[in-house]
Order: C-alpha cells, then structure tokens, then sequence
C-alpha cells in the first residue's frame, strides 16, 4: 500500500487546520467502534481516518457536525456547574456576623471588653 500524504488530503479539504481537526474527529469515532470504510491493511486509526478523508469515503459534513456537537456538549457542562460551585466556595469562606462583632457593637454572649487581649503599643 502506498503511504498517505498531507497533499493526497489537501485537495479534499483545503485547510489543513480543518484536515488535522476532521482526521482526529474520525480517529476518535474509530476509536468509539464506527465502521471502517476502507480496509484497515495494519495501520493505526489516524492514519486509516486519513485515508478515508483522502479517498472521501466518509461524510465531512458529518465529521464536522460531530466535532462541533463534542466541543459544544463539553463547554456547556462546565457553565452550568461552575456558579453555583463559586457561590457555595464563597459563602464558606465568608466569616459569619459572629467573627466581625456582629451588627452594632455589641459583644457575642459570654464575651466581655475585659476578656480580651489587648496589647498597647508604646
């Protein structure tokens, strides 16, 4: 079997950028148990989503589609998750009206000015 080279696939998809992107799409998908469309002659699942690109076996819409639905599922997941996870960090590590005196100036129960240390400066 000949070797697949980047040319062989750039007259299929122009940009090479949307080449590595497809490519790692349908390795993936191979990887998750899709069918293959050409034999796999030995060779490891980039280079076999290569040659399906290269030979246009496989739908790029559909390649595009799945790259596009995988990111986009991932990215909402975190934007759901992270507000409320800050709001309860926050409120932890807010001190409680008891730590800062309370409202006023008034002294917690059981608490007197002369119970506290203070130290004078000379």
């Amino acid at each position: 079997m000949a070797r697949i080279t980047v040319e062989d696939c750039v007259e299929r998809v122009p940009s090479r950028f949307e080449l590595v992107m497809l490519a790692a799409q349908r390795a993936r998908d191979i990887s998750a148990g899709a069918a293959l469309t050409l034999d796999r002659d030995n060779d490891k699942n980039p280079v076999v989503a290569l040659r399906e690109i290269a030979e246009t076996t496989v739908e790029f819409d559909h390649l595009r589609y799945e790259l596009i639905h995988g990111l986009r599922r991932h990215v909402e997941g975190n934007e759901e998750e992270e507000p409320e996870d800050l709001a309860q960090e926050l409120e932890a590590l807010m001190p409680s009206n008891a730590m800062i005196g309370g409202e006023g100036d008034e002294m917690p129960e059981g608490l007197s000015y002369g119970d506290m240390d203070v130290e004078e400066e000379d």
